[in-house]
């Protein structure tokens, strides 16, 4: 689903290979190609109200601050909230895709209040970390 808005960050990937890429973002995650640059080798994917963009390493106009060392990302995990995170497991398990890290429940602490998500991690093709998560409620949080 692609809403229409401009959100404030929208993150720019650069990978490896882009059709590679969106198979995977697109095709395994959800994600919608909003518009494509194919000549820049440029895509810009949403679902639901997160927005990114990734371009193929290499191509254009790349700003790089120190070397492309796999796996890229090191160091930061993109939270993406869905509806369903089992609807997106189900889609990776069927191209057999390994999970970072297994779906499991767990409950953050948010001041007075407990925020219980439903997540899981998988790497993209290129090693970007991504944690997708769907609310299970909200509970005051244990004293």
């Amino acid at each position: 689903m692609i809403i229409d808005f401009a959100p404030s960050l929208v993150p720019e990937l650069l990978v490896t290979n882009l059709d590679q890429s969106i198979e995977f973002w697109s095709g395994r995650c959800g994600f919608g190609v909003k518009y494509a640059r194919p000549e820049e080798r440029f895509a810009y994917l949403v679902l639901g109200t997160t927005h990114v963009m990734l371009e193929q390493a290499g191509v254009g106009r790349n700003w790089l601050t120190g070397p492309l060392d796999q796996p890229l990302g090191r160091g930061v995990n993109f939270q993406i909230t869905v509806p369903d995170v089992d609807t997106i497991v189900a889609s990776l398990a069927f191209a057999e895709i390994e999970l970072f890290m297994e779906p499991e429940t767990k409950w953050y602490r948010t001041g007075d209040e407990e925020a219980g998500v439903r997540q899981f991690l998988v790497s993209d093709p290129d090693g970007y970390l991504l944690r997708f998560q769907s609310s299970v409620g909200r509970r005051t949080a244990a004293r």
